[in-house]
């Protein structure tokens, strides 16, 4: 019995393993528009949901150089992973100190991909081979468009073009610098933040994330349009 349940779980992880190593390659290719396991789920349980994929040519360059700057600073210059916030995390956590996020835009896509939400070192554990696998095999621009086309902005909207029609009634390619920036902030809360609506706290993130997109220049080299 035990034999057999062991057998069980080591396929279970073959499995496991197996599914991202096959499809990464399959995402790279742009007629492909990958799914997150949220919107599987929702599908899957009847859930009512908005997405609406668009290219990276489709959404403002602001928006993409706001989120960049928001998120992850370093998107163009690290290998999926930023070892340097990694480590101040890490001297954070031996020094029992509170630990911030240090999930890239990578770890983030993989995460969305094939993961689940909530904090788990187990699950940051499993983050970090497939966000350097993600990046060893994908292009940045893909990367980044994958991203915004499967990161929840609000409860069943999926995406930057439904988010930017669900808040602001305008397609991705024509937000304005500020609703760049305001659905920027959202993406760490979506539950909890409403760029159409913003708190003083969101006004003030906005407002350093505006300042820094506008000042990104080869920070976001690798996602400026040709």
């Amino acid at each position: 019995m035990l034999r057999k349940t062991i057998l069980a779980l080591l396929v279970a992880a073959a499995v496991l393993i197996a599914i991202p190593l096959i499809l990464v390659p399959i995402y790279t290719f742009a007629p492909i528009h990958p799914v997150s396991t949220l919107i599987l789920r929702d599908h899957f349980t009847f859930r009512p949901y908005l997405r609406e994929w668009v290219d990276l040519e489709a959404v403002a360059p602001v928006m993409r150089y706001s989120v960049i700057m928001s998120e992850d600073g370093q998107f163009c210059r690290h290998d999926g992973v930023d070892w340097g916030e990694m480590k101040a995390v890490v001297t954070d956590f031996l020094d029992g100190e509170e630990t911030r996020g240090a999930s890239t835009i990578p770890m983030q896509t993989a995460k969305n991909l094939f993961l689940w939400n909530g904090r788990s070192y187990i699950r940051k554990g499993i983050e970090l081979p497939l966000a350097l696998y993600l990046n060893l095999v994908v292009s940045k621009a893909r990367i980044l468009e994958i991203y915004l086309n499967i990161a929840e902005w609000d409860t069943g909207v999926y995406g930057i073009e439904a988010a930017s029609q669900h808040y602001f009634g305008r397609s991705a390619v024509d937000l304005t610098a500020r609703q760049a920036a305001l659905l920027a902030v959202t993406l760490p809360n979506p539950a909890g933040r409403n760029p159409a609506a913003p708190t003083k706290r969101m006004n003030a993130l906005a407002d350093r994330v505006q300042r820094m997109a506008r000042a990104s220049g080869e920070y976001v080299a690798c996602v400026k349009p040709q």
